[in-house]
């Protein structure tokens, strides 16, 4: 018997869902989430794969391997983490990095000192901190952050040197969606790499690859992994030339993930379908109670028809997920009212676990903001942003009704 599994979680669909009004699940992805990259061991059989803990490999003469010689370049563990994260985006290439951070990283290592990128402009606080703070001061890159639905204002923000095109959809924490496809095509025709952050959605919701996206970077912290006890990033890309450039930078500059780390967020990977499922059912419930309170001004949540770009969402996606942001009325007052008088909530940062989160992205997640962009982006004392977990709905509903009751107008 082939000790090989080759899976591919199938291609997108391109009619509507009955149940949700966007795409269909994706074809397959729960049978990859579990097998792809994963045969059953050739030496014992166990059916998970083990933990590859060796940082070197016994080779038969100088330059002749079983495919391994140092663990920094490759690992048996990690590769067949790389191929079933591939596999669910429906990439060739997976490489996967010590953390979302280090994934960027790594990316913007192929540019060089005069580079141009054009980013959207709400994106991760980390990354904005990795463009403005890190890459832009030590290494000369430029960067412009602009509002990727501002048709003229995204085309205006080319350069001759601009070289990577950054998009993160749904954006961090402001869930504001852009158009994947269309903005592939303006990217492509300026030249450019085109990379787009999947990690609020995962690919069990969006595929961008599919949609003309050169590169998919995901923080496996999130969803992937699932748990809330994993850090790590991974990229997928279907072109072999990118992932060469990308594949030897994984090596030169080495920041990969542990074997372990790579076992338990492929162990994550195999319920993603299940996870993703519930955190959406649930973020649901949280998105209407929300929207009926008289305490709350807004609620952007991608299922609601209220959402700017929920036809958009409709068009590109195949569910909504399971974050949720919203505007309080009042001040920061009673944001701490809100947030401090959750009970199943954790006030954490981070999203994507099992476990419902919560927090407030102007004093956590994205303080590294500059105090003008975080007025630009709506990032207020009163915006609260909500990681809906996979506990029983009703239990979520009773704790954000316990933490509205407690705010005082």
């Amino acid at each position: 018997m082939s000790n090989t599994v080759t899976i591919s979680a199938g291609s997108i669909q391109l009619k509507a869902s009955q149940e949700t009004g966007c795409l269909p699940p994706f074809e397959g992805i729960s049978t990859a989430a579990i097998h792809a990259g994963q045969p059953a061991d050739p030496q014992t059989g166990a059916v998970m794969v083990p933990i590859s803990l060796a940082t070197t490999f016994q080779q038969a003469s100088p330059g002749v391997t079983k495919g391994y010689d140092y663990s920094r370049s490759g690992n048996p563990t990690r590769q067949a983490y790389e191929t079933c994260v591939a596999a669910l985006e429906n990439g060739k290439h997976g490489l996967a990095f010590a953390s979302g951070c280090a994934c960027t990283a790594t990316i913007l290592a192929m540019l060089a000192p005069g580079d141009h990128v054009v980013s959207s402009d709400d994106v991760y606080g980390g990354t904005q901190r990795l463009f403005r703070r890190v890459s832009a001061p030590m290494s000369g890159v430029q960067y412009d952050l602009v509002n990727f639905n501002d048709d003229a204002a995204f085309e205006a923000a080319f350069r001759p040197n601009t070289k990577l095109v950054w998009l993160e959809t749904p954006s961090n924490p402001g869930l504001t969606i852009v158009d994947i496809e269309k903005a592939a095509k303006v990217a492509h025709a300026h030249g450019c790499i085109f990379v787009v952050d999947n990690t609020f959605l995962s690919p069990y919701f969006q595929r961008p690859l599919s949609l003309g996206a050169d590169i998919v970077v995901h923080s496996v912290s999130k969803y992937i992994n699932g748990h809330s006890d994993v850090i790590g990033g991974v990229l997928i890309t279907n072109d072999d030339k990118l992932y060469e450039r990308l594949k030897f930078l994984q090596n030169g500059i080495g920041a990969i993930p542990s074997p372990f780390d790579c076992y338990m967020a492929m162990r994550g990977v195999k319920t993603l379908a299940v996870r993703m499922r519930e955190h959406e059912k649930n973020a649901f419930a949280v998105a209407r109670l929300l929207s009926g309170s008289s305490k709350v001004e807004r609620v952007v949540y991608p299922g609601l028809p209220t959402h700017p770009q929920h036809l958009i969402a409709k068009k590109q996606q195949s569910g909504y997920g399971g974050m949720i942001t919203f505007w309080l009325k009042g001040g920061l007052q009673q944001s701490r009212q809100f947030l401090e008088n959750l009970q199943l909530f954790a006030l954490a940062e981070s999203l994507g676990g099992v476990e419902s989160l919560a927090e407030h992205p102007a004093i956590m997640t994205h303080a590294s903001v500059p105090a003008d962009e975080r007025v630009k982006l709506g990032i207020s004392d009163t915006m609260c942003r909500l990681s809906c977990g996979i506990e029983d709905t009703a239990d979520i509903v009773a704790d954000i009704q316990r933490a509205l009751d407690a705010v005082q107008l």
